[in-house]
This record gives structure tokens, C-alpha cells and sequence, in this order.
């Protein structure tokens, strides 16, 4: 299955913020949205780069509650993962592992096309291995 499969069955719309907004302000994005990254952009649709709630975690950790008021850049992962929509989830999957990524933007000629999450793979994974299984099963009963 090629990611550009798997980002059909997504909400096209991706929640990004500026790297000027404030970290709280990005918490309060992820909150509200309910995900685990934001991708980090100019507005332009380039990828900037991107911040997770463990880049908040950390922060904390290292600076205190004054990081809340810290540019999302100060935060932000610069050098991004990105795909291509047509990469395999099985390539990404390698990828995320790898790199110890859980969110990777999909970019094409440089612009965001959409992001995939670690579950996003596992369940385009697990629905691939139940077809598989399905047709064995009906290869065996008809054959």
C-alpha cells in the first residue's frame, strides 16, 4: 500500500503552527486537535520542521515552565522526516523505525501534503495482513 492510499482515509486538513507561536501555544493546538506533533511551518506550505508533545516534555524537563513561552522554534526538530505520497507504509514503517519517528510529514515538490502517525501505519498494516489472511482463507475453502 503506497501512503497516498493511506492519506485518503485521513482528514486532508493538517494542523500546523508557526515558529514564532509560543509552546504554549502549540499545546494548546495539540489539545485541542487531540494528536501528538505539529507539523512547523511559515505558512508557505514548506515544512519548517515539526514539534511533538515529548519536544515539550523534554523542554520542560531541561528549562522549566519558563519554555512555555519559548518560540515553538526553540523546540521544533529542524531536520524532519518526510515522504513522498508514493512511498510504501512498509518503506515508512522502516523509516519511523529507524529514526524513532512517530509522525512523518508527506511532502511533494517541497509542499505538505499531509501527516502519518505510527498508528496510521500499524492499522494500514494490520487491514493489509487482514486481506492477506481473508483471501488465504478463501483460496483454501475454494480450492
Amino acid at each position: 500500500m503506497q501512503i497516498s492510499q493511506l492519506l485518503r482515509h485521513k482528514d486532508p486538513h493538517v494542523v500546523t503552527v508557526e515558529p514564532s507561536a509560543s509552546v504554549r501555544d502549540a499545546l494548546a493546538l495539540l489539545a485541542r486537535h487531540r494528536i501528538g506533533a505539529l507539523v512547523v511551518s511559515s505558512g508557505d506550505g514548506a515544512v519548517d520542521g515539526i514539534v511533538s508533545e515529548r519536544d515539550v516534555v523534554r523542554g520542560l524537563h531541561d528549562t522549566g515552565p519558563s519554555v512555555l513561552d519559548d518560540p515553538v522554534s526553540a523546540l521544533m526538530t529542524a531536520e524532519v522526516h518526510t515522504c513522498p505520497p508514493g512511498a510504501s507504509v512498509h518503506d515508512l514503517a522502516r523509516t519511523m523505525t529507524d529514526h524513532r519517528v512517530r509522525h512523518v510529514p508527506v511532502t511533494e515538490d517541497g509542499r505538505l501534503l499531509g501527516i502519518v502517525s505510527i498508528g496510521d501505519v500499524v492499522k494500514a498494516r494490520l487491514d493489509e495482513l487482514e486481506q492477506e489472511r481473508a483471501h488465504l482463507v478463501d483460496y483454501i475453502q475454494t480450492g
